[in-house]
């Protein structure tokens, strides 16, 4: 396939690079086009002459960036959480909401009592609402089961979900309390029961989690409970990706870089430290701007970050709290809640993102020997997927060179 003298072809990166950090440049190639073969990008530039021979789509006046990389969800859930929005516009805080049974307890109550098939048409609607924004890698956690039955299920169920995207597991039993326990309780049960079992089912292939997730917060698993839960999934292969620093400070991100987190997200109550951690294990920190607005949250110190040498991603963070799944919406409230630059947000889609999910050797960029994953865009710039708040103009979605959207 010969995706054909676009007005701009946005490589993000010529030279293989891991991340990009402030104010980066998007290596931007003016009427150029794309040759994919078997899925890989084998050649960039003023090529057609040596291509005649594949099909061409004819992309004169667009613009083709990197498939985007949503590098935290919770889209394997179930249940209606549209109420709690009221109650929040009318000032009940998310704790409060939590505290009556409400939030992440709702989801948990109605993931259990749902079935397999039942799990994977509401993942797969999901999934296909994303790949239409231009998502072409998609990590999806585990979380809402809170026992081994239901946390396997939910993996089980991502990873036998049959959609046009890669999905990417993540286990996370530690994102709540469980009705009944208590913070010990409720890691002792991971630690003995929940880690076990995900390790015999991941040997049998029957799941295949590569990251490990904590929600690290006061009164939830605090920092003792988190180093645990985060080295035991250390010892079965699982990378630590875990919530810190979103509502109280704990000092997690320390924390983080001393375990070699590859993330973590959040991050609204960062410290200095925190952040010059971050800077020197480079680990990515995960900005959530749907939920910062959403939720009404204190501002996360991104400029400090991206002056300091952090590599920032962004991600939907789509769950039933924060129910978008646009990353070009996405991008749009980071620059105009965040003090991101449109460049660095860009990046924080793709390259960084890609570099969470531990992919950026593969994804994230239009370089020759990735997979062919682009976003196509019917506009005169690539600013206006950020710029058209709302109603991207997205013109295809390229998953390894085949049309998707």
């Amino acid at each position: 396939m010969l995706f054909s003298k676009a007005k701009q072809i946005v490589c993000i990166s010529q030279t293989r690079e891991k991340f990009k950090f402030q104010n980066p440049d998007l290596c931007i190639l003016e009427n150029a086009s794309v040759a994919i073969e078997n899925g890989i990008i084998i050649d960039i530039g003023d090529i057609d002459e040596k291509y005649k021979q594949f099909q061409i789509v004819d992309c004169q006046n667009k613009c083709i960036l990197p498939g985007f990389v949503d590098c935290h969800t919770h889209a394997c859930n179930a249940g209606d959480r549209s109420k709690e929005f009221v109650m929040k516009l009318e000032g009940v805080s998310y704790i409060q909401i939590h505290q009556m049974g409400g939030g992440i307890q709702h989801t948990v109550k109605h993931v259990q009592q749902s079935s397999e098939e039942e799990l994977s048409q509401i993942l797969s609607g999901y999934v296909k609402r994303a790949q239409k924004q231009g998502t072409t890698t998609m990590e999806v956690k585990s979380g809402y089961g809170l026992n081994s039955e239901s946390e396997i299920k939910q993996l089980r169920v991502i990873n036998n979900l049959k959609c046009d995207i890669d999905l990417v597991q993540t286990y996370c039993g530690a994102h709540s309390i469980p009705i009944g326990m208590n913070e010990q309780q409720a890691t002792e049960d991971i630690l003995m029961n929940q880690i076990p079992k995900i390790k015999e089912l991941k040997d049998k292939g029957e799941i295949n989690p590569e990251f490990i997730d904590v929600f690290c917060e006061k009164g939830i698993f605090e920092l003792e409970s988190t180093k645990q839960i985060l080295r035991a999934g250390q010892s079965i292969g699982l990378i630590p990706s875990f919530h810190g620093e979103e509502l109280n400070h704990l000092e997690s991100a320390t924390l983080g870089a001393d375990l070699n987190s590859i993330a973590i997200s959040h991050l609204e109550f960062l410290s200095d430290d925190g952040i010059k951690a971050m800077a020197q294990k480079q680990v990515v920190g995960v900005i959530l701007p749907t939920t910062h607005f959403i939720l009404k949250l204190r501002n996360p110190p991104v400029r400090k970050m991206l002056e300091a040498g952090v590599p920032v991603a962004l991600a939907s963070d789509f769950c039933p709290n924060a129910h978008c799944l646009s990353l070009p919406l996405t991008m749009s409230l980071a620059c105009l809640n965040l003090q991101f630059k449109p460049n660095e947000a860009l990046c924080a889609i793709t390259l960084n993102a890609a570099a969470a999910l531990n992919r950026s050797d593969k994804i994230g960029s239009i370089e020759i020997g990735k997979k062919g994953d682009l976003v196509i865009l019917d506009a005169p710039s690539w600013e206006h997927i950020i710029y058209q708040m709302g109603d991207s103009p997205i013109w295809h979605v390229v998953k390894e060179g085949r049309i998707i959207v």
